[in-house]
């Protein structure tokens, strides 16, 4: 191995020590099994420029960190990352140990308003969203404006850098609750869905950023893609999110019992987050433009109760209760949807891509996580 080899080699390691320091190994190693399989794949973003929407967010947050390692690999000229938040749903430390790196760039910027960049742009992810139904049902007009007008604008820089993709990160959530004749629900389903109810002001304006993004397609030969995530669960959701994962391992952590809102008898299927960034960068760098495509896991749907016991199995004492309650919130379930399950053939015949994390993995790892970290539960800051 030659000096400059070895160099790399150092280089590499302090910077994914560094990585384990500031997120946990657990995201580390996530980060670094996703290169392993992507790597030549990610080639392409070699020498451009990503920008990234909702950064700091569970999700998006592991696209920068994917990139980021992956210029630590390479020789070659570096991915530059754009990465855009305004951190109100978001932790604005999540991306605090890659500031002082040249290839990322971090703004806080709401992106419901105009982005004015002075660069050009080569792709766009565009994540930013709030996502959680506690508390778009606490911000219902911000969450349109980030949905409706922040998906424009993005589109609008899409267009003027003509750029080589985009990414749309829509939402299961735009099915409504499907009948059961279309459970796997395809992404054909039109969808039942309220235009008045509670959650409206997320679902129905994630339905009309696909119709941005389709339309904009249409007109002006715009590359975006579209995807629905289902689930998706992992290390690094706040645990403060009031969604059901993050809800049931901060009581496990505190050895509280694992209190379910409802009936427990809703069934969905959970995607562990590497399945889903794999998918979604797949779907980036293909030529699917103008295409929809379901991510999650179709491996087993489960009700509520027992993705409880499930977490009581990984994360707790045998003891450790699960009871039933009702929220003081009088519609915390009007229009939750009963059932929830992808239909994934469309994106496996496209790209011969498929969830590999079973549900207990993905919960033992997204536990451990937790343990390792998380200390003490993060304030939310919605001002």
């Amino acid at each position: 191995m030659g000096d400059v080899e070895r160099r790399d080699g150092r280089r590499h390691l302090f910077l994914l020590e560094m990585t384990m320091a500031e997120t946990g190994y657990i995201v580390a190693e996530d980060v670094s099994r996703v290169l392993d399989e992507l790597q030549d794949r990610l080639r392409p973003l070699f020498g451009t420029t990503l920008l990234i929407t909702g950064a700091s967010g569970f999700l998006c947050s592991y696209f920068v960190e994917i990139v980021a390692t992956l210029n630590t690999r390479t020789s070659g000229q570096p991915c530059r990352v754009i990465a855009v938040d305004n951190f109100r749903s978001s932790p604005a430390d999540r991306l605090s140990h890659l500031l002082e790196r040249q290839d990322i760039r971090l703004i806080q910027h709401d992106v419901s308003l105009p982005l004015k960049l002075n660069e050009k742009v080569d792709w766009i992810i565009h994540g930013a969203s709030i996502a959680s139904p506690t508390f778009y049902r606490r911000y219902p007009l911000e969450t349109i404006d980030v949905n409706v007008n922040g998906t424009r604008h993005l589109l609008e820089q899409a267009r003027q850098h003509s750029c080589r993709s985009m990414l749309y990160l829509s939402s299961s959530e735009i099915y409504g609750d499907p009948d059961v004749s279309s459970v796997p629900t395809p992404e054909e389903y039109r969808g039942n869905v309220s235009c008045t109810g509670p959650r409206a002001c997320y679902d129905e304006s994630k339905r009309m950023a696909e119709t941005l993004c389709t339309t904009f397609h249409r007109l002006y030969k715009i590359p975006v893609k579209i995807v629905r995530p289902f689930n998706i669960y992992g290390p690094g959701q706040r645990l403060d999110d009031r969604r059901i994962v993050p809800d049931l391992m901060a009581a496990a952590l505190k050895r509280h019992p694992l209190t379910l809102l409802s009936d427990g008898r809703a069934s969905r299927s959970f995607c562990y987050i590497t399945d889903a960034v794999r998918a979604m960068f797949y779907v980036l760098l293909s030529e699917a433009n103008g295409e929809v495509f379901n991510v999650g896991n179709d491996e087993k749907e489960i009700t509520i109760e027992e993705l409880a016991r499930a977490v009581r199995q990984v994360a707790g004492p045998p003891w450790l209760s699960i009871e039933f309650g009702s929220s003081t919130d009088t519609q915390y379930l009007t229009d939750n949807p009963q059932r929830r399950l992808p239909d994934l053939r469309k994106i496996r015949l496209c790209f011969g891509w498929k969830p590999e994390v079973p549900l207990l993995n993905g919960l033992q790892r997204t536990f451990q996580h937790y343990e390792a970290i998380e200390g003490e539960l993060a304030q939310p800051n919605f001002s």
